[in-house]
């Protein structure tokens, strides 16, 4: 399918410190690793987008009471006339609400198109490091399988999508207050987190923060859920390094996609990620939240 490529600049994270943690090292864990595993059904693997986007140029138009999570359809219809609303009632105006600079101006016209705009599946509309570490074309047909049935990615417009959803290119990000509906934290925090918890099994949280703000994994789902950094370990010094963070994070969810097993507790995650070679710490676990995981990256 023809796309044009929209690759606006990625915002970089704020360094942050590693905490007292567990370690385990690949060929550490013996024979414990004979652990209960299941198949991926009983798991959900939420991702971050991208802010580059590839804009299909031919394909069917939007239909969002087809995406996947079907309960978020309601908040996804109104966010998308505020944003469309937005974009044609003033361009410099649209522009300073979805933080674009000059030259990105024209993502506002764009913007006013959605509904009418040609669609891809949204596994071939979000690009950059994290998706090309994924490289979903390059998955076996088993593994495509296991991404489109286990993957839900996180989205400021549609809430979570499938990789296999029809959605359009459009440009709005987590911190955005949308005129006449306000923050968008406020408007998806309920849904996506009810749609999250609506959802059996292991929940492997991949999201950037202000994605999880969006939508957090509740309460209710902490005990069966883990959140991943990606540390860049230099000397004595550990730092989040954005595309240290997107490529690990794309590698570990092919991995998992790849294996034919894939662990049903946070405790399994742990050792799972280990016999794939990855290096790992464990934080003590805070009541009510899901379990942290560190993965360290040694400094190229």
């Amino acid at each position: 399918m023809a796309r044009r490529d929209l690759r606006p600049a990625l915002r970089q994270p704020k360094p942050t410190q590693a905490a007292a943690t567990t370690t385990h090292r690949s060929g550490s864990v013996g024979a414990d690793t004979q652990e209960p595993f299941v198949s991926l059904r009983s798991v959900l693997i939420l991702l971050p987008p991208s802010e580059g986007k590839c804009a299909p140029l031919d394909g069917p138009v939007l239909e969002p009471s087809r995406l996947s999570f079907p309960s978020l359809t309601p908040t996804r219809e109104s966010v998308l006339s505020a944003l469309i609303a937005t974009c044609r009632r003033d361009v410099d105006a649209a522009a300073a609400v979805l933080g674009l600079g000059p030259t990105q101006r024209g993502q506002v016209g764009a913007n006013t198109l959605l509904r009418s705009e040609p669609c891809a599946p949204a596994i071939a509309v979000y690009t950059g490091v994290l998706y090309e570490a994924l490289d979903y074309p390059g998955l076996t047909a088993a593994g495509r399988r296991r991404a489109d049935q286990h993957v839900a990615i996180a989205s400021a417009l549609w809430g979570l999508v499938r990789p296999g959803d029809l959605i359009p290119a459009y440009r709005l990000s987590a911190g955005t207050t949308l005129p006449g509906l306000g923050p968008l934290t406020r408007a998806w925090r309920g849904p996506v987190s009810a749609a999250i918890a609506g959802v059996e099994g292991l929940i492997v949280d991949l999201r950037s923060g202000g994605y999880v703000a969006l939508g957090p994994v509740p309460e209710s789902a902490a005990t069966r859920s883990v959140t991943v950094r990606v540390l860049q370990e230099r000397g004595s010094r550990r730092t989040i390094v954005s595309h240290h963070n997107k490529a690990t994070k794309g590698r570990l969810v092919r991995a998992l996609l790849s294996s034919r097993r894939t662990p049903r507790t946070p405790a399994d995650f742990v050792r799972a990620l280990d016999a794939l070679g990855f290096r790992v710490e464990t934080a003590a676990v805070r009541r009510g939240q899901p379990r942290s995981v560190d993965v360290i990256v040694d400094h190229a």
